[in-house]
């Protein structure tokens, strides 16, 4: 989960000015975030995510703040 674009990072500022001070230059941005990894007992790809989901949107995201992702593989 990261914090939506139009949401201000500070964490995400921070760690970009840290790096350029390290000479990584070549930066456009830089967006804080976190993951969870989820083992669920299930077969279907497609029904494995859509519990997940399910799971995101009722409790491990705020989403009017943050966005995220399902990356997944059986």
């Amino acid at each position: 989960m990261t914090l939506k674009k139009d949401v201000l990072d500070p964490q995400g500022s921070t760690i970009k000015k840290a790096l350029k001070g390290m000479n990584f230059s070549n930066l456009n941005e830089i967006r804080q975030g976190k993951y969870f990894e989820i083992d669920i007992e299930e077969k279907n790809q497609k029904k494995a995510e859509e519990k997940v989901n399910e799971m995101c949107k009722k409790l491990l995201t705020n989403l009017v703040i943050e966005d995220y992702k399902i990356i997944g593989s059986l």
